[in-house]
């Protein structure tokens, strides 16, 4: 599954979901121009609630990918004429105009704004529910290759065989669209990159997946609703020797969701928190577990079990103050019945 960071970090991550410019609509009103498709860098600052410099700084680090998601500088003939058609009274020489597009591709990029960041998390959000609605096995093998790649490979040479050079054809023999049909040339050859370049990037995910010990068990636990999850752990406390287990999760549970004691009498608290794997479980939510669970309940051993990963920060809280952290991976093996090292 995606991760925030991986979005951050990987243009390859941002163009597979550039499409969703809906996401924006979901987080808060977008006021575009008078030709209902642009809006300025001012326009941009104001909806992600940052200064112009954080934009602009944007643009300066990764300019190419957001011309190829719609960004644009219009100046002289083309800038006065657009002015003209839209209403816009302006005595700048030039205007940057970002389309949605570019306004989703910014969202992934700007690391400082609130609103950014919530539109990421309801990117990704969309993307892990249109995945886990997909068909678990969709391939028909052809070759050794399944479906999906024999279709990109077979897009990518009617691309390159027949539109492209159909382009280069009508371009040499129109004068009033040549502009236009260059500019669409250029897009049908990036669409052409990037089918390479996801077949590439399959290819090597594939040589570098090896056989799962435990496949199928997380997709079970993601399946859970939260109230089926903390019974879940309850279940693996009790097979691990512990005993006078209860679960407290809902209104009411001052704090912690299971409670019990070890098989060597210590006190035991535990958080269950049943997320998306992309959304980790922050700093906040460690330091108010701390509370709970050594104060309110003056546990002997606390742990905190996540269907997700923790951030650094959560990390380090949690081994500052002993508090144990149970990741996405231990709670497979876990689940999978490798006993909790920390309850012998």
């Amino acid at each position: 599954m995606i991760s925030e960071v991986v979005l951050l970090e990987s243009r390859a991550m941002r163009d597979g979901v550039a499409e969703r410019t809906e996401v924006l609509d979901r987080v808060k009103g977008l006021s575009l121009l008078p030709d209902g498709m642009h809006v300025t860098t001012a326009m941009v600052a104001a909806y992600f609630e940052v200064g112009l410099k954080a934009i602009e700084s944007v643009v300066v680090d990764h300019r190419a990918e957001l011309e190829g998601n719609g960004y644009r500088v219009l100046s002289g003939a083309e800038l006065a004429s657009f002015k003209e058609a839209s209403g816009i009274q302006s005595r700048s020489r030039a205007l940057a105009l970002y389309s949605r597009r570019t306004i989703l591709n910014v969202a992934m990029l700007l690391r400082d704004s609130e609103v950014a960041r919530q539109t990421r998390m309801y990117l990704l959000d969309m993307e892990y529910t249109a995945r886990a609605q997909r068909p678990a096995d969709n391939s028909v093998e052809n070759g050794g290759m399944s479906l999906s790649d024999h279709i990109d490979q077979r897009i990518t040479h009617v691309l390159g065989t027949t539109v492209v050079p159909m382009f280069n054809a009508l371009i040499e023999s129109s004068g009033e669209h040549r502009r236009e049909l260059i500019s669409l040339r250029e897009d049908v050859e990036k669409v052409t990159q990037r089918l390479c370049a996801h077949h590439v990037r399959l290819r090597n995910l594939e040589r570098t997946q090896g056989p799962r010990p435990f496949t199928g068990i997380m997709a079970s636990i993601d399946g859970m609703n939260w109230r089926e999850f903390e019974h879940h752990v309850a279940v693996l406390l009790r097979r691990d020797g512990c005993t006078d287990i209860i679960v407290h999760g809902g209104p009411g549970d001052r704090g912690v969701d299971i409670t019990g004691q070890t098989a060597n009498g210590r006190r035991l608290v535990v958080q269950c928190k049943s997320f998306a794997p992309y959304r980790p479980v922050w700093s906040g939510e460690l330091q108010k577990f701390l509370g709970a669970s050594f104060v309110q309940h003056r546990a002997d051993l606390a742990l905190f079990v996540a269907t997700t990963a923790f951030t650094p920060d959560a990390r380090a809280i949690a081994e500052e103050h002993g508090v144990t952290v149970v990741d996405r991976a231990a709670l497979e093996k876990w689940s999978a019945g490798v006993p909790l090292p920390v309850l012998d």
